[in-house]
């Protein structure tokens, strides 16, 4: 599981979130640094955004890229509950096997499974995206600097290019992607996605939706990690207590 990550994390950060140049990240812009609800020590991650976030990711970027790593049993944590989960996990097809006769098979997907791949295979993958290969999405807000704010700005940044700048066909201007040149057309158009909450699907709250859903997928234990520390650290300020009371006893019978 920890070189599967790996690997993935590697291909991510080679390819970046959007498919088609290979500039490093050093040429890109720094993304402006937005507040998000999970930052900080007390910070948790916001369900309503999480659930808008997946609806974003599988109605506009599951068409192209995967998340591999990523349970359906996972999205309780976004507060669904097991039936909920069953049933979006009932939505894919997965391919089982063998069976008795030593044939493969399709079938529904369990909360066990994990999200399916848009392509059978990776040439498949590269023969839909002009030889591109769309990376998978599982550790992305880890795997570019700046994380989340990329990942909005990205998702939000396609501009008119530099008058002086011929943008080749199949390309696309964006202001925070690398080298600028991006394979991936701006998939974020106003009301693209009807939210099941009625919120406004605005490009900005689909990109801040997704880009939450996505911290989540590349940290979904941060909530537990946090209140774990939290732990620690009152039990140490407490341990501090009582040693620095041992200490002063201690010291008040050797004098």
């Amino acid at each position: 599981m920890r070189a599967l990550k790996t690997a993935v994390l590697a291909a991510a950060v080679g390819l970046g979130l959007g498919f088609g140049s290979a500039a490093s990240a050093a040429e890109g812009v720094v993304p402006p640094d937005l507040q998000w609800e999970h930052e900080g020590l007390f910070g948790t991650f916001d369900r309503g955004a999480l659930q808008r976030g997946l609806q974003v990711y599988t109605e506009v970027c599951a068409a192209c890229h995967g998340m591999s790593l990523v349970a359906f049993r996972n999205l309780a944590d976004l507060g669904f509950n097991e039936d909920e989960v069953r049933a979006f996990a009932a939505r894919y097809e997965v391919m089982d096997g063998p069976n008795d006769a030593g044939e493969m098979f399709a079938r529904a997907a369990l909360p066990a499974d994990r999200f399916v791949s848009p392509f059978p295979n990776e040439q498949a993958a590269r023969a839909a995206n002009g030889g591109a290969l769309p990376p998978d999405l599982s550790l992305m807000a880890k795997a570019r600097p700046y994380g989340e704010n990329y990942i909005y700005a990205m998702l939000t940044g396609y501009i008119d290019p530099p008058a002086d700048l011929e943008v080749p066909p199949g390309q696309y201007y964006n202001a925070y992607f690398p080298g600028h040149l991006i394979g991936m057309p701006p998939v974020l158009q106003p009301d693209g996605v009807a939210y099941a909450d009625g919120t406004t699907a605005s490009p900005e709250r689909m990109a801040r939706d997704v880009a939450t859903f996505l911290a989540w997928t590349a940290e979904p234990m941060l909530e537990e990690r946090k209140q774990t520390g939290l732990k620690v650290i009152l039990f140490l300020i407490v341990f501090a207590g009582l040693m620095y009371g041992v200490k002063r006893r201690v010291w008040a019978s050797a004098h």
